[in-house]
């Protein structure tokens, strides 16, 4: 079964790994991972620190972090188990052109982005073969 959550579950959940970290109490699963990409994004400690005001907000003429910090986790977890088999050696190719991991991660968030959104748009599965393939392109700049 896929993991499919809500709008409001994805969003809780980075508010709540959030309020976690700032209250000193133990993450476990993919709460670790959503707070290393906060961490990672300190533009959004203001926002996440703000529940109530931010749950509901639609993005809709701006960036929306949720989208930006969950296709990292998603990625994150891509790299942890090879999945699509490749992944991982095409984004260690990135790493090396850029020389550090963060800058290496939104080069390869646009590949993800894009592969999910031609997936929506045409109601297919994602196709890992043009996702590895805007990976490796971007690799060889």
């Amino acid at each position: 079964m896929i993991f499919d959550p809500s709008r409001d579950q994805v969003r809780d959940m980075f508010f709540e790994a959030w309020r976690k970290y700032r209250a000193r109490e133990p993450l476990v699963g993919i709460g670790t991972i959503a707070l290393d990409v906060i961490l990672a994004h300190p533009e959004y400690h203001d926002m996440l620190s703000d529940p109530e005001r931010n749950r509901a907000k639609d993005y809709v003429d701006e960036g929306n972090p949720f989208l930006h910090m969950s296709l990292h986790v998603a990625l994150e977890e891509q790299l942890s188990i090879d999945q699509p088999p490749g992944i991982a050696t095409r984004f260690q190719m990135l790493v090396q052109r850029h020389g550090e991991r963060h800058e290496a991660l939104h080069e390869a968030l646009e590949c993800l982005a894009e592969t999910m959104w031609r997936a929506q748009r045409d109601k297919l599965p994602p196709d890992a073969a043009a996702y590895l393939e805007c990976l490796e392109r971007r690799a060889r700049r």
